[in-house]
């Protein structure tokens, strides 16, 4: 079993481990889109997937996506590939696709427009919020407030140390809101791995922990309110949790489809599928909101989810790096994999511009490699050099 995991800060020493002779394939194809617009045309396609066949060159990637903003609009969108190594049948631009911890931010806006809202607040407690664990919780973790939680600064470990325990949610079949409550009582009685508030920790677990509070604050499963609070008012009609739906690409591991490296129950840390296209509409919701103009969350809300928190690098839950491989920020940057696909979104606030890759094969397939390949051709043509 493969758990949800990022790599959060996308830098230049990362996307810099590109071979050679793929650069030199990509500078072939950096041009046009230089050429770009804000009314691009179905050739826009054209060349974006153009830039998806180059990167995916040394690779045994089956699949790529992606969707290229400019000013606040997506511009372009692209699939290219198998959907599956053992049948017919090409990847399609509607189709869905697991986008790992690159959903966590997605989690955080939905918890926010409950804080929007009154329903929950950003400093309250966790023995307030959950008070039917609140005598089995580590004292350590009975002050640690959401934005602790969704900043990864709540001092909890990236998943429970008990990998049967975890292992067993695969074949749990009660309530996906019951099985998270069992998780968070179990982690909120391990050990902290640093004194909370006063280190940055990558955790998957305080993402599951969130969304047991905003269950137990509204009556709601994750899965309810993430339709009713994200998906629905941002028109994003192929999200949805867990594996994709039959027909759709699948991850792939040693040149062969896998099946879900994960239980449904861990959609809140990032086990969410969609099309490139829906992802998209929500990235490009938060670079309106940094401009004050977003539809889903107040001012104040992005500028929590924007902002990096004390003694961390990131927002909620974004990456905030002051630029990329060589390009003039404000950026924010989120990746993520389950080990069998690799999803990338990378968001410059100030222009409205941003990329969003991702692809279904597993590191020693060269998924990874792909996906900063793609990067590394796009980047220069959305940003400045430093």
């Amino acid at each position: 079993m493969r758990h949800p995991f990022s790599l959060v800060p996308l830098n230049l020493q990362t996307i810099s481990r590109v071979s050679a002779r793929l650069c030199r394939t990509f500078l072939a194809t950096t041009l046009p889109f230089l050429l770009i617009g804000t009314n691009a045309s179905a050739q826009s396609d054209a060349q974006l997937t153009t830039v998806l066949v180059a990167a995916k060159q040394g690779t045994r990637s089956p699949s790529m996506g992606a969707a290229l903003i400019r000013d606040g609009k997506v511009v372009a969108s692209a699939v290219t590939g198998v959907r599956r190594t053992d049948r017919a049948g090409d990847t399609q631009i509607g189709d869905s696709w697991i986008i790992g911890s690159t959903g966590k931010p997605q989690t955080a806006a939905m918890i926010a427009r409950l804080v929007d809202r009154g329903v929950l607040t950003w400093s309250m407690p966790l023995s307030a919020m959950l008070p039917e664990l609140a005598d089995q919780m580590r004292p350590e973790y009975r002050s640690v407030t959401l934005v602790q939680l969704l900043s990864h600064h709540a001092g909890l470990p990236e998943n429970v140390g008990d990998m049967p325990f975890i292992e067993s949610f695969l074949r749990d079949r009660r309530p996906l809101n019951v099985q998270r409550l069992a998780y968070v009582a179990r982690a909120l009685g391990e050990p902290p791995s640093y004194v909370p508030g006063s280190d940055f920790g990558y955790s998957n677990s305080g993402f599951l922990i969130a969304a047991a509070i905003a269950e137990r604050a509204t009556g709601k499963t994750y899965e309810t309110l993430m339709r009713r609070e994200v998906f629905r008012p941002l028109g994003m009609s192929t999200a949805g949790f867990g594996a994709t739906p039959a027909g759709q690409p699948t991850g792939h591991e040693a040149d062969k489809p896998v099946g879900p490296s994960n239980s449904a129950m861990f959609a809140p840390a990032g086990n969410l599928h969609m099309s490139v296209g829906d992802w998209a509409r929500f990235c490009v919701d938060q670079l309106a909101g940094a401009k004050g103009k977003g539809k889903l969350l107040s001012p104040a809300s992005y500028r929590v989810m924007q902002t990096a928190q004390p003694n961390g690098p990131t927002g909620l839950d974004w990456g905030v790096q002051a630029s990329i491989a060589g390009r003039k920020g404000p950026v924010l940057v989120h990746s993520g994999s389950d080990g069998y696909w690799f999803a990338y979104a990378v968001l410059f606030p100030a222009s409205g511009n941003g990329v969003l890759v991702i692809d279904n094969a597993s590191q020693k397939m060269g998924g990874d490699a792909a996906g900063m390949a793609a990067l590394k051709e796009i980047l220069p043509t959305l940003a400045p050099a430093n």
